[in-house]
């Protein structure tokens, strides 16, 4: 299988990187293993770090990616790769020109047949190619309202970490790529494989959240202004009331309240909420801390009302969460 791996001004190094390192772990992996060597070649992936004239260009940190072809010399490859890259103050994509580039050959490439994927911010490429269209694509919440304002007609799936729609492979946050990678193995592979890969090299990793229940208002037209509400309420002030959040934002109560009915058809309280408990799902997951001290660290004074609005989101206390999660995440090992 060949991977072509997207290389832009602004790419986020670590995941061009990463992406290689995976599949050449996994080569290394298969080479290793009795049962399977003779099963695969001894390159059963090649991957290739592509730019639009095969010339180096800057991370988001101002550091040069090696590149190993342009897209004319990439020929036709079996997958090609956008991973996630530098956002603008606004939250919108920079240097459009290059990305256009890069979507006119994406689409080239899915026309001709190949899996086209893309990790976070990356989906704008895919986006620009007008392969999200009347799709479903799986993002992170920070970037969910700039694709859904740019590409109204896709479909975002929310609280999925991975999501595949006749050839199109996208997965959410910023190192979903290793979530993209173990797919794509698995595809190519096989199950035993990809679990081999991820033996070797992901066996510390907690198992990342599937399902959050969305208010459906989070899917619409967003804005800036969303992201940077659930920013506070997320790193700044778990606790944080209407008032607050409103004099945080520099705007009024009543205008707090009208923008989150456009934006998101919620009202303040109700986004705080949601926001605090899906908060509350990941420290669940990825910690060991009691519910006690989760409703705490997710604004809640008292455990009682923390109990109460968690049951009301996600149908389940949070006790039965953290032990269904748990129970899927072993599955998954398995």
């Amino acid at each position: 299988m060949r991977i072509a791996i997207l290389a832009l001004e602004g790419s986020v190094l670590s995941a061009i990187a990463g992406l290689a390192d995976l599949f050449w772990i996994t080569n290394k992996a298969i080479a290793a293993s009795p049962a399977h060597a003779i099963k695969f070649p001894e390159k059963t992936f090649e991957t290739l770090i592509v730019s639009a004239d095969g010339a180096p260009v800057w991370d988001t940190e101002g550091r040069l990616i090696h590149i190993d072809s342009s897209f004319q010399g990439a020929g036709q490859p079996d997958v090609v790769i956008a991973p996630g890259m530098l956002l603008g103050p606004d939250l919108q994509p920079l240097n459009l020109a290059d990305i256009n580039l890069a979507a006119t050959w994406f689409r080239k490439m899915y026309d001709n047949g190949a899996l086209v994927a893309a990790s976070g911010t990356g989906g704008v490429v895919l986006g620009e190619a007008g392969l999200l269209k009347e799709r479903s694509y799986a993002t992170t919440w920070w970037v969910s309202h700039m694709l859904q304002e740019r590409y109204p007609d896709a479909i975002p799936a929310r609280g999925k970490m991975l999501e595949e729609d006749r050839g199109v492979l996208t997965t959410g946050g910023c190192f979903s790529w290793i979530s993209l990678a173990l797919n794509i193995i698995e595809k190519a592979a096989g199950t035993e494989v990809a679990n081999l890969t991820s033996e070797m090299s992901l066996t510390d990793n907690h198992f990342l959240r599937q399902h959050l229940s969305a208010s459906p208002g989070s899917i619409h037209s967003g804005t800036p202004f969303l992201v940077r509400a659930e920013e506070i309420i997320r790193m700044q002030n778990p606790s944080i009331n209407a008032a607050q959040l409103a004099s945080a934002l520099n705007t009024t109560e009543r205008t707090l309240q009208r923008k989150f009915k456009a934006l998101s058809q919620e009202t303040p309280k109700e986004f705080i909420t949601r926001v605090r408990i899906e908060t509350a799902c990941t420290m669940l997951i990825s910690t060991r801390v009691s519910i006690r001290q989760i409703a705490r660290d997710c604004g809640y004074s008292e455990e009682t009302a923390f109990r109460k609005a968690f049951n009301q989101i996600m149908e389940m206390s949070p006790a039965q969460y953290r032990q269904w999660m748990a129970a899927r995440a072993s599955d998954h090992r398995s």
